[in-house]
């Protein structure tokens, strides 16, 4: 039977190392924790969310995939009911403040030893922000598409991390050499959403202007950087 998989979440499975054992936060339908166990990817997985629907969802297809023996399933917010004994966690598909609310709630992930993967759905460039004052290092960073959306995934690990500056919050040194074949259309997008932003911010003026006016331009750098002169 084949899992109905989505990219993001083949680009989140593609960071478990082997014979992990996982915490997938948020889990929704159980599918990349199946994934993982069918594929010999994680040795057992603890499939946790914060409504009870979806996680009946996640047994009943783990007894359909023929997985349940290998995972724990936690009606849990964030990390609050799990146990803690996993060494890779998953949370995608979530806000930025969502994930940061997470993280905050569990400091004891302030570890070298969890390897966090994360998939933010919105206001990456504040998760990147966040990960960055915290001590956080994107040690990994691709780009996944589904649909019309392109998707960034990063592994993150605890431990020494440089500041980013305003414009890797944007798009990572990570993610500059992931050698991803999204990466250009990417810059592209990042770059409208800044523009526009511009945009808004030019009849005020001012230091919010200034600022995403040099992130606009220290984005425009990077990508020279990668691919040469702009056409």
């Amino acid at each position: 039977m084949t899992i109905p998989l989505s990219n993001r979440l083949k680009a989140c499975a593609s960071f478990v190392p082997t014979g992990a054992v996982v915490a997938d936060i948020g889990c929704d339908h159980g599918y990349l924790g199946i994934h993982l166990l069918v594929n010999g990817i994680a040795k057992s997985v603890i499939a946790a969310d914060v409504n009870e629907q979806p996680l009946n969802s996640a047994v009943r297809n783990a007894e359909k995939y023929g997985v349940s023996d290998k995972m724990t399933f936690c009606l849990s917010d964030g990390t609050a009911c799990i146990p803690r004994d996993f060494d890779t966690m998953v949370c995608a598909g979530m806000g930025a403040d969502t994930m940061i609310s997470i993280l905050e709630a569990a400091p004891w992930l302030k570890d070298s030893s969890y390897t966090l993967i994360l998939q933010c759905q919105s206001r990456r460039p504040e998760l990147r922000r966040y990960l960055s004052q915290n001590s956080y290092a994107i040690l990994e960073e691709t780009l996944a598409e589904d649909g019309k959306f392109i998707y960034p995934v990063m592994r993150v690990r605890y431990g020494s991390a440089s500041l980013l500056t305003p414009g890797q919050c944007h798009i990572s040194p990570a993610l500059l050499h992931s050698g991803s074949p999204l990466l250009r259309e990417f810059f592209d997008r990042v770059r409208g959403g800044i523009r526009k932003t511009v945009e808004g911010l030019e009849h005020s003026g001012g230091e919010r202007l200034a600022t995403y006016k040099a992130i606009l331009e220290e984005i425009d750098n990077m990508e020279e950087i990668v691919y040469g002169n702009r056409s």
